[in-house]
């Protein structure tokens, strides 16, 4: 249900359920959460890369034979579980690049939208269709409006439709498109120019954005001031600067 591989400090981590267009059942969940807090905890692991099997979807939304049946207990306790899901991606220090490469539906979306980053296939296509299905769009759905704006997420979540590639980059829903047959190496360029940037920086900058979102401005500028004080707790802000007057890349 899920391939992981490890190659230097980037980890790649498969939705593998093809054949059900990596619809996420109730043991792939919690298979995917001990997966994101693995690598996680993993020192020698700077990005994690979710993406999903095969060239059609990357999650096509959340297996309706797994909710069909839940009565209101049961009910609460699989989306309390899809959420740990998606807070273990939130809450991990390490980057989180989502690579698009087909369907981000329902829970596939809020996936994404957990994701620090996203880059996506001209071919994906993006939607949230669960009033479709009888039920209203929640949890990590709470993003959108933060992403897309309030029009745009209000939009998605009552008419239940898809929308493209092109669209969802235009709305801001992902940071790039690109030719299907180029995502691959598309992912792992952009995850090259975050390896660039100062370790502690990153974990700081990721805290922080996680912060904004929660906090008043005011309270926000001092966490900033506290996180800039902190990284001059390291070398990290010594050498990267004097790489940049010598005109070379840092040595983190």
């Amino acid at each position: 249900m899920i391939r992981s591989e490890q190659e230097g400090p980037i980890a790649t981590v498969t939705l593998h359920r093809p054949e059900a267009l990596n619809t996420l059942s109730h043991e792939l969940i919690l298979r995917l959460t001990g997966e994101i807090r693995r690598w996680s905890a993993e020192k020698t692991i700077r990005i994690i890369v979710l993406t999903g099997s095969g060239d059609r979807a990357f999650v096509g939304g959340v297996d309706v034979r797994a909710m069909m049946d839940l009565d209101p207990d049961g009910a609460e306790r699989f989306i309390t579980d899809l959420h740990r899901c998606f807070l273990s991606i939130r809450e991990s220090e390490k980057l989180v690049l989502a690579s698009v490469n087909g369907f981000a539906l329902g829970g596939g979306l809020e996936l994404i939208a957990s994701c620090d980053l996203r880059i996506a296939s001209d071919r994906a296509r993006f939607g949230m269709p669960e009033v479709r299905v009888g039920i209203p769009s929640v949890i990590e759905a709470a993003y959108l409006p933060r992403l897309i704006g309030l029009g745009r997420a209000a939009e998605m979540v009552y008419l239940g439709e898809m929308i493209d590639a092109q669209e969802a980059s235009r709305i801001g829903l992902v940071n790039r498109v690109v030719p299907h047959e180029e995502l691959k190496a598309a992912t792992r360029q952009m995850a090259e120019k975050a390896l660039q940037c100062g370790p502690t920086a990153m974990i700081l900058q990721k805290k922080l954005i996680a912060q904004w979102m929660d906090l008043s401005l005011t309270d926000a500028v001092r966490a900033g001031i506290r996180a800039f004080r902190e990284c001059y707790q390291t070398s990290e802000p010594g050498e990267g600067m004097k790489a940049f007057l010598e005109k070379r890349k840092p040595r983190y």
